[in-house]
């Protein structure tokens, strides 16, 4: 791959001398908010957070979006067009139940609008951080790139049923990340693009299931920001999307 200096698009500024960036969409929520503290705490990077809210953990640049497409393609641009490659994108957005609805334990539970919804934001929405983020991630410096998927998500893995939005909209996101890791092989050879699963956070999310979660694997977001960033500074790209949990072990597709 040619250098970024010879192949700026336009409106892209001088990456000399300036901090690679790292950019966590969705950093506003427990878990996106202990991976900004994480970054910011690390010193290694121009951190850039987007969320829907006007709050952010301290330092770093924060980016409200409402997350529109106008909204998506606009923040993106002027991120992209700051100072700095990035090294570091990370997208938490993820929906498990909200006020009218919550993880059917049957097929007879499903419901149009609902399982839209779910879909609309664990699937569609950071599909189109990544699209947006496409020339940040063609330029970047090594860019590890991070989507919040689940267990839950694998096929190979359900032995118990139920929870079929949720299921489905993470074992459709694998897919597309399947497809988005093959194209940014194409446009940058050194970036790598990793499924995550974070185990059971202790966040809003979680909170109505936590009773059954067994000792010691209720995990701090804290916790779970520090695997999560140590896990990327050790993968190596291969043209391949990896589906890993929170210790570094592959999960079955």
């Amino acid at each position: 791959m040619k250098s970024f200096a010879n192949n700026e698009p336009s409106g892209l500024p001088s990456q000399h001398a300036v901090q690679p960036k790292a950019i966590v969409v969705g950093g506003g929520g427990g878990l996106g908010r202990a991976v900004v503290t994480e970054l910011l705490e690390e010193e290694n990077y121009a951190v850039h957070t987007i969320a829907r809210d006007e709050t952010a953990p301290p330092g770093g640049r924060h980016w409200p979006c409402d997350y529109s497409d106008t909204s998506i393609t606009e923040t993106a641009m002027a991120i992209t067009e700051a100072p700095g490659r990035l090294a570091r994108l990370v997208i938490c957005n993820g929906v498990l139940h909200g006020e009218a609805f919550r993880p059917e334990r049957t097929i007879k539970q499903v419901t149009r609008q609902s399982m839209a919804h779910v879909l609309e934001i664990n699937t569609v929405l950071p599909l189109l951080w990544l699209a947006a983020f496409s020339d940040a991630i063609k330029y970047g410096d090594a860019p590890r790139i991070a989507v919040f998927s689940a267990r839950v998500g694998s096929i190979g893995d359900n032995a118990l049923g139920g929870w079929v939005s949720y299921r489905a909209s993470k074992a459709a996101l694998n897919m597309a990340l399947k497809c988005a890791a093959i194209e940014f092989s194409r446009l940058n050879e050194s970036a790598k693009l990793l499924a995550f699963h974070p185990g059971t956070v202790d966040t809003a999310m979680s909170e109505p299931f936590q009773k059954g979660v067994p000792a010691g694997k209720l995990f701090s977001p804290a916790y779970v920001a520090q695997q999560l960033l140590g896990i990327l500074d050790s993968l190596e790209p291969d043209g391949e999307l990896s589906y890993l949990d929170w210790a570094g072990k592959t999960v079955p597709w």
